[in-house]
């Protein structure tokens, strides 16, 4: 009678446990790395370099660009600008609240209107800006509209005391959309007996909205505000296409392309480009340490 087989030897399952997750991880950190990491790391060179983004010499010179970037205000007055998009983003994100509740609910055509609200950010910027350039010149669209009701043409893009509450407007028309998409989405994820359980103890919409809806979704709404205050900060494609920064409406990364290409000093941008990261980063983590997530609880 033979015997039994010998077992095969067992494979040591704590390597291949910690193998495992990173050869899944290989292909996503080498994009990372190649597109973000080894960028970054030559623009942190480049801040030290008096480069002239042409030139093939590039001579070291210290914190010489932080120093100049300190020492000239005016470099940091253009922040102001972005006080007009971050005042749009808290209205685009109430207006993105409002429309992802109320479609949230049983709303006659409601594909329809997620559709319409949605489409906005699926266009390109370019042509955005393009479109609103037509819609906000002398005897345009918006002028044409405004004089039905008796009031006269503006230069919304040629006044200062205008310019940056209209291309906030367009910013906010734009990715109102996407906000929407995200409450809607954690809306959606609500178990339906929580909405059971307060339509028997007799809540209204705005009941429901306020210790239903508005809790469970806090961490997008976090999330939301977070892209809204770090978007404010570094907008650049709507007033670049739409008015250049002409009329008070430069932005701090419109002032750091013309740096970079205008007037070629590459390393004085590349550390206008780090101190705005520094800047975002610190924004973002001062938000998170004021208004920490709450983990919510459903049962």
């Amino acid at each position: 009678m033979k015997g039994a087989p010998e077992p095969a030897p067992r494979r040591p399952r704590g390597i291949h446990r910690w193998f495992t997750p990173w050869l899944y991880l290989l292909v996503p950190l080498a994009f990372l790395v190649t597109f973000t990491g080894l960028p970054l790391a030559g623009l942190v060179s480049y801040s030290f370099t008096d480069w002239d983004g042409l030139s093939p010499v590039k001579n070291f010179v210290g914190l010489d660009n932080y120093t100049d970037l300190f020492t000239r205000p005016q470099l940091f007055r253009v922040f102001w600008v972005s006080g007009f998009y971050l005042v749009g983003s808290v209205a685009q994100i109430c207006a993105a609240l409002y429309f992802a509740t109320v479609l949230s609910f049983r709303t006659r055509f409601r594909n329809v209107f997620k559709g319409v609200l949605f489409f906005p950010y699926l266009v390109n910027g370019v042509a955005i800006g393009f479109v609103f350039l037509y819609f906000f010149q002398p005897g345009g669209t918006l002028d044409t509209v405004l004089g039905w009701f008796g009031a006269g043409p503006h230069l919304w893009l040629g006044d200062p005391d205008l310019v940056n509450t209209s291309l906030a407007g367009v910013s906010v028309w734009r990715f109102m959309g996407l906000d929407m998409v995200l409450f809607l989405g954690a809306i959606q994820s609500i178990p339906p007996e929580l909405y059971e359980a307060a339509e028997l103890d007799g809540a209204n919409r705005w009941q429901q909205f306020r210790h239903v809806i508005a809790p469970s979704i806090r961490p997008i709404i976090s999330l939301s505000v977070i892209l809204a205050v770090s978007g404010a900060l570094s907008v650049f494609e709507i007033p670049f296409i739409m008015t250049g920064g002409a009329n008070a409406s430069e932005t701090f990364v419109i002032q750091t392309v013309k740096l970079a290409f205008n007037f070629n000093k590459t390393g004085l941008a590349s550390a206008a480009a780090l101190v705005l990261l520094v800047v975002v980063l610190l924004v973002t983590g001062l938000q998170q340490v004021l208004f920490p997530d709450e983990r919510v609880e459903q049962s």
